[in-house]
């Protein structure tokens, strides 16, 4: 299909973005990565998107794995571990385009 006949809606439903600084709230890591998401997950999806970001084994070291709470702007967190989250939290959403903004600059 001709992406000039396609809206920008459409075209950002399927694109995933990236940025050097992540976007997370105070809320669980499990929280974090579903924000938007506008769709229900299971668990299995969120592990899976955390292992191919490499974040799995980090969070499975916390207390509380993903329940844990992150802090305001993830400030509990390293910056490699928040980088991690992001594309963690874009894998989620299966993206069939993936871009990425210096998104592993800290890792």
């Amino acid at each position: 299909q001709d992406m000039r006949m396609l809206s920008s809606r459409n075209v950002r439903s399927f694109c995933g973005f990236v940025a050097q600084d992540t976007q997370l709230f105070a809320k669980s890591i499990e929280e974090n990565l579903a924000y938007g998401l506008g769709r229900p997950h299971t668990q299995d999806e969120v592990v899976d998107a955390c292992k191919a970001a490499n974040a799995h084994e980090f969070i499975m070291e916390t207390e509380e794995q993903y329940e844990t709470r992150v802090g305001e702007r993830g400030m509990l967190l390293s910056g490699g571990q928040r980088q991690r989250l992001a594309i963690a939290r874009c894998f989620l959403r299966r993206p069939r385009l993936l871009f990425l903004d210096e998104a592993t600059s800290a890792l």
